[in-house]
């Protein structure tokens, strides 16, 4: 309670940091009013512009917000709780099925790859000032989005999707400003938009993406950027159909000043087709990782966009890491050119696993989502039970907390490394958590 906790400081910078260590200690709680600035100047001693200034600083590190005349508040969520925390312990001899990581067995060797970029390093060293794109990176790149309908644009090479998004945003948004954001949606991003200081609007999303009437109302009340997932969204599988597609794009259309981000992780391990929204707006952004195709730890994702947007991401980066490695970049232009990665192959695997659990769930009585990608989502009345419950039984998913701002529970299952024949035990399990059957153990 704030009547037990004493905000102390003379400097801005002191009040701020206060503030913080009091929400990362939990003695200020999520949704807790902070004193109105004069009164806390006055406690402390200290010019009303000193606590404006230290209010603001938490403002854009996400960790408090403020509603006009209701005064400022920490967050529901602060950006020092991480959605990433909420997850479970796996006990020895639980199989887990909650990590949402690709299967090991499916990505390529990256030994060749890196060893002719290393090769190529030690002949033409990557000094300073090379250009920070590989050209045959940017060439691949450029063809792949151009087949996919995704428009012209420059390229810049980011350290994985959530740096593109982060460059993006900043290089547009200022804190206080609404992004409307998918919900149930990827926990990561979901923690990225606060810490920007910046505003999540959810929009509801069905197996086909988001709800076009959800992101007309975002957008007409007031928020300024759009994130979308275009195919494989984590954590409900949904990938945005033709129907849909146009459906967004109209709403799209009579908000031209929104900015757009595209996230297109399931490019090469999907196998329905890309249906972008990029271009029906001014300013958008398009994103297309490296990581579940051929390895989270390439960390390296393609990103196109307008000019505008991209020449702001360009020379904010270059004040920052500058770019990233022409050796990393260099090997995955190597793996494409190589068809290290068979897609049909690949998205034919994860099919079959999403399959045989859709289907097992659907003979239980359970319904689930699942339309491509990695993972399974099923509503759950209480997601503390059927996660318990699950653990009980030999399973451990991830709990939908860490996805959700306002929608209903659920629980994510990763199919990535999921046997077919184990499809049936997993379904039992599950309907048993949601007392749709005996939970059967099959530790």
């Amino acid at each position: 309670m704030l009547e037990d906790y004493r905000i102390t400081g003379r400097r801005a910078a002191d009040i701020s940091a206060s503030v913080e260590r009091a929400v990362a200690a939990g003695s200020l709680e999520p949704g807790q009013p902070l004193p109105p600035m004069r009164e806390l100047a006055e406690r402390l001693g200290v010019n009303p512009n000193t606590v404006a200034a230290a209010y603001r600083t938490l403002r854009e590190r996400g960790v408090i917000e403020t509603a006009g005349r209701r005064g400022s508040r920490v967050r529901a969520t602060p950006a020092t709780t991480g959605r990433a925390f909420l997850r479970v312990d796996v006990p020895e001899g639980v199989r887990d099925v909650s990590d949402g990581n690709p299967d090991p067995a499916l990505l390529p060797a990256l030994a060749p790859a890196f060893a002719a970029a290393a090769e190529r390093g030690d002949r033409e060293p990557v000094l300073y000032g090379h250009a920070p794109v590989d050209p045959e990176l940017e060439r691949l790149a450029r063809a792949g989005l151009d087949a996919d309908g995704v428009p012209a644009g420059p390229v810049a090479v980011t350290s994985g999707s959530l740096d593109a998004m982060e460059r993006v945003l900043a290089a547009h948004l200022k804190p206080g400003d609404a992004v409307a954001v998918e919900d149930p949606g990827w926990g990561s991003l979901l923690d990225l938009v606060p810490a920007l200081g910046l505003r999540a609007v959810p929009v509801g999303v069905d197996d086909e993406g988001p709800l076009p009437d959800d992101v007309r109302g975002a957008l007409a009340a007031g928020a300024r950027a759009l994130v979308v997932t275009d195919r494989a969204q984590n954590p409900t599988g949904a990938a945005v159909s033709g129907p849909r597609a146009g459906a967004l794009r109209s709403v799209l259309a009579a908000h031209p000043a929104t900015l757009l981000i595209e996230d297109d992780h399931g490019h090469r391990i999907v196998d329905l087709p890309l249906r972008p929204l990029a271009g029906t707006t001014h300013r958008w952004a398009f994103v297309r990782s490296a990581a579940k195709a051929y390895g989270p730890d390439l960390r390296l994702a393609v990103l196109t966009g307008d000019e505008v947007t991209l020449d702001r991401v360009r020379g904010r980066q270059r004040l920052g890491p500058g770019w990233v490695s022409l050796l990393t970049q260099r090997a995955v232009a190597r793996l494409w050119a190589d068809g290290a990665v068979d897609p049909a192959v690949v998205a034919a695997a994860y099919g079959r696993r999403r399959d045989a659990l859709l289907g097992a769930l659907r003979e239980r009585g359970v319904v689930a989502h699942g339309r491509s990608g990695l993972n399974v989502w099923v509503p759950v009345p209480d997601e503390t039970g059927a996660v318990a419950r699950l653990l009980g039984a030999g399973w451990a998913v991830a709990p939908g907390a860490r996805f959700r701002v306002g929608s209903a529970p659920g629980v994510r299952v990763t199919v990535a490394r999921l046997g077919e024949e184990e499809a049936g035990a997993l379904a039992d399990a599950i309907a048993g958590a949601l007392g749709a059957g005996p939970v059967r153990s099959h530790v």
